[in-house]
């Protein structure tokens, strides 16, 4: 049984840790800082369906006073991505991506963060409200790691609490959805940590969000 809140594996909310020591010259976390963080992973599609082991999704969430970290462990069979790498670029979620949305304490329902990063480091930061997008350019810390010998990809952002709240409080709970997309059409594979239920695949249920907690 995997652990989580209060030790316990729970498929409804995610614990980011309070990081230990400093942040690396890229400003992120050592590798071994993300030992304390408890794994969440998914590997079935938008409808809880259809796993796929090979496509399996690990996320870890640690914080500071000044950033929410966050670390992609993605399984693969195949990368679709653009050519370019390390750049921000709109609409990113056409291609290979993993994704973290959130919504702080006391935002409205259908107000919520999106942040998306690559395979190449192509990365992207979202407002959404009411279902209208825009581009925070928030000054995001991001790097990633290729190994195709493993079929692994492995993904880090740094993102500033400033984009994502005005006074972070670690007492108060967030609200939080984790997915992956990969591959091609039709065979494109669209995951989710909680599924959306949705006849096709949508990720903008902010009902079925999951729980956030700072530890």
């Amino acid at each position: 049984m995997g652990s989580g809140f209060f030790g316990e594996f729970r498929r409804d909310r995610v614990v980011a840790s309070r990081i230990r020591g400093t942040v690396d010259d890229d400003g992120l976390p050592e590798l071994s800082a993300w030992k304390i963080a408890a794994p969440v992973c998914f590997c079935s599609d938008w409808r809880n369906e259809n796993q796929d082991p090979q496509r399996e999704t690990e996320a870890r969430l640690l914080w500071s006073a000044d950033r929410l970290f966050i670390r992609f462990r993605c399984r693969y069979r195949e990368i679709f991505d653009y050519e370019e790498h390390n750049e921000r670029r709109d609409r990113l979620w056409l291609r290979d991506v993993a994704e973290v949305f959130i919504r702080p304490c006391g935002d409205e329902l259908r107000h919520y963060k999106e942040f998306e990063i690559s395979p190449h480091g192509n990365f992207l930061d979202l407002k959404i409200a009411a279902g209208t997008k825009s581009i925070l350019y928030c000054d995001l810390k991001s790097r990633v790691v290729l190994d195709p010998a493993a079929r692994v990809w492995i993904a880090e952002m740094g993102i500033p609490m400033t984009c994502l709240t005005a006074r972070f409080n670690p007492l108060e709970t967030w609200h939080i959805n984790l997915f992956r997309i990969e591959g091609k059409e039709p065979d494109r594979f669209y995951s989710a940590w909680r599924s959306t239920m949705t006849p096709q695949p949508n990720f903008h249920v902010p009902e079925l969000f999951g729980e956030l907690h700072f530890s």
